[in-house]
């Protein structure tokens, strides 16, 4: 939108104004922000206190192959909680689809990739039950899952006779594999860095092809200077991260299982924010009946999503299996409730219709790190849990009681402003639904009154 002289908005630039910029300028980028503040303040304090381990090669890596199955789940519950639902199987489907595939390349002679396409097709059908249950009968969420939860944790234990089943050494390189190292006399992981330049390079192009976009549409741009810091601290941060994962112990790069979840990042964050499926799924969570009456028909986005989040339970439960070099009746136990707290912490509203792919990451990255530190310094289990469930009820705690303050989030807190929910929503957290002249088939706004 073209600004105008009568536009106080417009009015205000330079100064502080300009430097909200580097974040984007709306709530939803600021809350991002400060999830990233939390991340970045957590990760200096151990780095502090373990003399400098937190940052080294080797931990990194572990960090990443240690959190990467969480943290693709957390790509999926956030769909699911965006929606309004939750979704406690996922660590069950985790642990039967492992000992599925663990027995079909252990005792069935199914080759590795056949394996895999095994996982998913398990993944796939978990996820119609669930869905069906939830979209077509209208059970809510938390029951069907909860049922799931029991259903599939037996499952595992019945189909492995609760006992541990190894997989073939070339499986294990989803979870365990690196990049592998190039003919060439360098003293670091040449394709590591390399992936670090392109995501830089994308980093770059990404801020040119926003500002020819802001320029065509005739909307507000940030200065030059903005753009220019933003892009080289985001570049900077890419390069330096794809050095110390380089630069590690001999036979050890950037973990395939990172690559699997950053394509898995790129491409949800893609889906939530640019189709209109992702659209459909924040109208729906933000307001349902509005969301059906405009013509989105919720039953069928509740059974993707719901199907969905089984599907990335199953990668992830093949992952863990990878690494692990074997199924166990063990796998998956509590996993739902860290992928539940990255989704919150990373600034979901427990009402639904708030949420980002990214947010998620970074409060599971806030989660790993918490995890991660603790354990370097010697903490024991118990203190780790006590410390992770304090941290989960200030993130959400503080946000509930900021917002209902009369402020969209806390960092309501910092700029003073009391806006009303509907005046500071970013197009992200409310999209609009274009009404269709086909009349919505599978809802009836009568049928939303029993959800």
């Amino acid at each position: 939108m073209s600004t105008t002289a009568n536009d106080p908005a417009a009015q205000k630039k330079g100064g502080l104004s300009d430097i909200r910029k580097i974040f984007g300028g709306g709530q939803s980028s600021l809350r991002q922000f400060g999830i990233l503040g939390s991340l970045i303040v957590i990760i200096v304090i151990f780095q502090i206190w373990t003399n400098g381990l937190t940052l080294s090669p080797t931990n990194l890596i572990n960090v990443v192959n240690q959190y990467s199955y969480i943290l693709i789940l957390a790509i999926g519950m956030v769909m699911v909680i965006i929606m309004g639902h939750i979704d406690l199987s996922v660590g069950s489907v985790a642990a039967f689809t492992g000992i599925i595939v663990a027995k079909s390349m252990a005792e069935w002679n199914f080759p590795w990739p056949l394996a895999i396409l095994l996982g998913i097709a398990v993944g796939v059908a978990i996820g119609a039950w669930q869905g069906f249950w939830v979209a077509v009968i209208g059970v809510p969420a938390f029951i069907v899952t909860l049922a799931g939860m029991l259903i599939f944790r037996g499952g595992n234990q019945f189909i492995g006779q609760s006992t541990t089943t190894p997989v073939p050494q070339e499986f294990g390189l989803i979870g365990a594999g690196y990049l592998p190292e190039l003919a060439v006399p360098l003293n670091f992981n040449v394709l590591t860095m390399l992936l670090g330049v392109v995501g830089a390079g994308w980093i770059i192009w990404n801020e040119i092809h926003l500002r020819r976009v802001q320029k065509r549409m005739g909307s507000d741009s940030a200065p030059v200077w903005v753009s220019a810091v933003k892009v080289a601290v985001l570049a900077g941060v890419i390069l330096w991260a794809a050095w110390l994962f380089a630069t590690g112990r001999p036979g050890t790069s950037f973990p395939i299982s990172g690559i699997i979840l950053v394509v898995l990042v790129i491409l949800y964050s893609f889906i939530t924010r640019n189709t209109i499926f992702g659209r459909h799924i924040y109208a729906v969570g933000g307001n349902r009946l509005a969301a059906t009456l405009s013509g989105v028909k919720d039953r069928r986005v509740d059974f993707f999503v719901m199907m969905n989040m089984s599907v990335l339970a199953a990668v992830a439960g093949m992952i863990y299996v990878a690494r692990a070099t074997a199924s166990g009746p063990q796998d998956g136990n509590g996993w739902e409730l860290d992928a539940i707290a990255a989704v919150f912490i990373g600034g979901a509203a427990v009402s639904g219709g708030i949420g980002t792919v990214i947010g998620s990451i970074v409060g599971g990255l806030v989660m790993a790190f918490l995890n991660n530190g603790l354990q370097l310094i010697g903490a024991g289990a118990d203190v780790v849990q006590i410390i992770k469930g304090l941290v989960l009820l200030l993130a959400v705690g503080v946000d509930v009681w900021s917002k209902r303050q009369g402020r969209p989030s806390i960092l309501g807190l910092w700029s003073g402003r009391r806006k009303s929910r509907l005046e500071t929503q970013s197009p992200e957290e409310a999209p609009t639904v274009a009404p269709t002249s086909q009349s919505n088939l599978s809802s009836r706004p009568e049928d939303l009154t029993r959800r």
